[in-house]
C-alpha cells in the first residue's frame, strides 16, 4: 500500500460579486480569493481493488461519492484510465463545516494533488484545476491557492499578487448558511452595491493592505435574512477589537476580520471567543504543487 498525506487549505473571499443568472442554473462571479493557514489533514491509502470510500473524525460526513474528496478519486482514476486502484480518505477535519471557507473543496483538492503524487504527476497542474472543476466550482482555486481573480461560476482563474502580510481574526457562529438559499434570496432582492474588484486588484499589485481593506465586499450580506444580522454583530465586534476591516466570506457564516497588528489580532481572537464557539487566527498562504 502506498500513502500520501496532503494539507487541505481553507479559502476566505477578499471580496465577492455575483453578476447575472446563467442559462445552467449558476451565476456569474466575480471574486477576489485567498488561501489561509487553516487546513484539513488528508491522508490518502491507495488499494488495488478500485474501491472508493472516505472518512473522518466528523461522523455526519458522508464517505461515499456523496464527499467531495471520493467525488474527486473517481474523477482522477477515471482520466488516468485505472480501473484497479482505489484509495481510502481519511480527513482530520479543522475547517468549520457550512462556513464559506470550501471546506468540503479543500480537501478535494488535497486528494487530487495527492493522487498525482502517488501516481509521479501525470497531470499539470492546469488538467488538475480541470478536473477539480468536474467536482465542485471551489475545487481549481482550492487546486491552485494563493491569491487569485475568480469568474465565472469560479472556474476561471487569474493569479494575483500575494496579499501584504496580515493575520485574518476568523469567527464561525453557530448557525450555518444554506448557499442555493442565499442565492434564491439575493435573486429576490436588488444588490444595494457592488465591490470594488479593480480597485483591490490594483491594491494587491502595490501591497497596500489598508486599500484592499476599504474596498473589501460581500454582496450576500445584503440579502434579506435574520442571520444577517448576526453577522453584522460579529463583523462590529471584530472591528470594534482592531480589525482594519470585516466581511462574511463565501455564503457564510463564517465572519473574518483583517488585522495587521499581531498582538492585536491575539487580543482581538481572546475577545471574539465570547462571541463564536469557532475562532481562529490565520494568515495568507500559497500551495506548493
Amino acid at each position: 500500500m502506498r500513502e500520501i498525506s496532503e494539507k487541505a487549505y481553507a479559502k476566505l473571499n477578499i471580496s465577492l460579486d455575483v453578476m447575472d443568472g446563467r442559462d445552467d442554473g449558476y451565476h456569474d462571479m466575480m471574486m477576489v480569493m485567498q488561501t489561509v493557514s487553516l487546513w484539513d489533514d488528508v491522508r490518502l491509502t491507495l488499494n488495488s481493488e478500485g474501491k472508493m470510500s472516505a472518512s473522518s473524525n466528523l461522523r455526519f460526513i458522508p464517505g461515499d461519492e456523496r464527499n467531495l474528496a471520493v467525488k474527486a478519486a473517481v474523477r482522477f482514476f477515471r482520466e488516468l484510465g485505472d480501473e484497479q486502484s482505489g484509495v481510502h480518505v481519511d480527513m482530520q477535519k479543522r475547517i468549520p463545516v457550512g462556513a464559506g471557507m470550501a471546506g468540503g473543496s479543500a480537501d478535494a483538492a488535497a486528494v487530487l494533488r495527492g493522487l498525482n503524487k502517488l501516481f509521479d504527476r501525470p497531470f499539470s497542474l492546469e488538467k488538475l484545476m480541470e478536473l477539480g472543476a468536474d467536482v465542485g466550482s471551489d475545487v481549481p482555486f482550492c487546486v491552485m491557492g494563493g491569491t487569485a481573480l475568480a469568474e465565472g461560476r469560479g472556474e476561471i482563474l487569474s493569479p494575483l499578487p500575494p496579499m501584504p502580510r496580515c493575520s485574518f481574526l476568523i469567527c464561525k457562529p453557530e448557525f450555518s448558511i444554506s448557499t442555493p438559499e442565499l442565492f434564491r434570496k439575493l435573486d429576490a432582492s436588488p444588490m444595494r452595491r457592488h465591490p470594488d474588484t479593480q480597485g483591490i486588484i490594483q491594491a494587491l499589485e502595490k501591497g497596500e493592505l489598508i486599500q484592499i481593506c476599504r474596498r473589501m465586499y460581500n454582496v450576500f450580506e445584503d440579502v434579506d435574512d435574520r442571520r444577517m444580522r448576526s453577522v453584522a454583530e460579529i463583523k462590529g465586534a471584530l472591528l470594534d477589537n482592531g480589525a482594519l476591516s470585516a466581511m462574511m466570506t463565501g455564503t457564510g457564516s463564517a465572519v473574518f476580520g483583517v488585522f495587521d497588528d499581531d498582538s492585536a489580532a491575539q487580543k482581538g481572537l481572546e475577545a471574539m471567543k465570547s462571541y463564536c464557539p469557532f475562532s481562529c487566527l490565520a494568515e495568507p498562504v500559497s500551495i506548493e504543487n
